[in-house]
């Protein structure tokens, strides 16, 4: 048995803690996982005979727990709104403040989550 060690900057969640044991535990040859979102790293128990390190990472990269966790960010600069604008947040500056003060946020649900979330795909309704 070996145990690989994983930095997962996108782990920020409880919830990412189980997807990740659950998809890693799928495969064949892992025996154990720990996952801890307040580290932020995930540790694997396999059998290198049955299950190639390199595999365990894939899975991971292709969850979106390895690697940075793309936020947008607010950039200081103000955004007046056009038409087909796809400026994230709207902004306007004030002469007497001399800074830029955000009013208005455009946030599309398109089957979704409003936030990235690792691990998570878009929410499906049931229809009965």
């Amino acid at each position: 048995m070996e145990t690989k060690s994983f930095e997962a900057p996108a782990l920020y969640g409880d919830h990412h803690v189980s997807e990740a044991r659950r998809i890693l535990l799928e495969l064949t040859g892992v025996s154990d996982v720990y996952a801890s979102s307040a580290f932020q790293v995930i540790e694997v128990t396999f059998d290198p005979a049955k299950v190639k390190a390199e595999q365990i990472q894939a899975r991971l990269e292709e969850a979106g727990y390895l690697g940075e966790l793309p936020m947008l960010v607010e950039t200081g600069i103000a955004v007046e709104k056009k038409e087909g604008d796809s400026a994230f947040r709207h902004t306007a500056t004030y002469e007497t403040v001399k800074n830029t003060v955000s009013f208005a946020q455009r946030v599309n649900y398109s089957g979704r989550p409003l936030w990235p979330c690792p691990g998570l795909g878009p929410v499906k309704m049931v229809e009965e």
